[in-house]
């Protein structure tokens, strides 16, 4: 940028009363402050626009990489998938394979969705989370949580008595 040092500026400053006024400068000071502003609040817009179109670029660089790389692994893992179903087929053509029907050792989708979901309250994990009403005392937990409404009415009605 310009390099302003001090003898320059009290040159402009001697140059700015001599032509403006002594009566008309403040105000001439005021709108240039103003302009000067505005033009650095938009050259910091500009170079932060620049910035983040760099940065959307280099994320798009980043997905097509890792889209290509997560496609490349995928071919890898069905092509080793389709080597196992061979050579499972052709251990069964053999003989080798014992008599079991593999498709009824491996459980459905349906089987193991009905098997990890959550029981409600009688849950293992929620009784094993559950924290006993001693220790919730002890530690100045509350066990039973009431509205502000209910807790008014509650004292309310006491104190009337």
């Amino acid at each position: 940028m310009i390099d302003l040092g001090v003898s320059k500026l009290a040159l402009i400053a001697v140059v700015a009363l001599i032509v403006v006024g002594p009566e008309r400068l403040p105000k001439v000071a005021r709108v240039a402050g103003n302009l000067f502003g505005r033009a650095q609040r938009y050259m910091s817009e500009v170079k932060s626009e620049v910035n983040r179109q760099m940065e959307m670029e280099e994320f798009r660089k980043l997905r097509e990489d890792s889209v290509a790389a997560l496609k490349e692994v995928e071919n890898s893992i069905h092509s080793t998938a389709q080597e196992v179903t061979t050579h499972l087929s052709d251990q069964a053509d053999i003989g080798l394979a014992s008599s079991t029907n593999f498709s009824e050792a491996i459980p459905s989708e349906q089987d193991v969705i009905r098997r990890t979901q959550r029981q409600g309250r009688n849950s293992w994990a929620n009784k094993r989370a559950a924290r006993p009403l001693w220790f919730k005392r002890s530690a100045g937990i509350r066990a039973r949580v009431q509205s502000g409404a209910a807790r008014m009415k509650r004292f309310h009605h006491s104190a009337i008595k």
